[in-house]
């Protein structure tokens, strides 16, 4: 759940809570989840699916999904930056 995290963490950095408003990201998660673009939103309901399905046996056997998801927030994050730098 690791690069999920790390996203939802850039995600929150760079939005308008955080950088126009002045919150804190926590405080933006609890109090303004509202104001959170779309990605952000996304981002932290699989973080919670990722760590729910940490605890969830029957995905033992199944393989966690949100692994997958994570892999591939990763490769976007990177070949994004890739892209700006180039």
């Amino acid at each position: 759940c690791d690069p999920l995290l790390t996203a939802l963490k850039d995600c929150l950095l760079h939005s308008d809570c955080v950088l126009k408003q002045g919150y804190l990201p926590s405080q933006c998660l609890k109090e303004h989840f509202d104001d959170l673009p779309e990605q952000c939103k996304s981002l932290r309901q699989a973080t919670f699916e990722c760590k729910r399905g940490m605890l969830d046996m029957r995905k033992r056997f199944r393989g966690n999904n949100a692994g997958a998801v994570a892999a591939k927030i990763k490769e976007q994050s990177t070949s994004s930056a890739d892209s700006v730098s180039s």
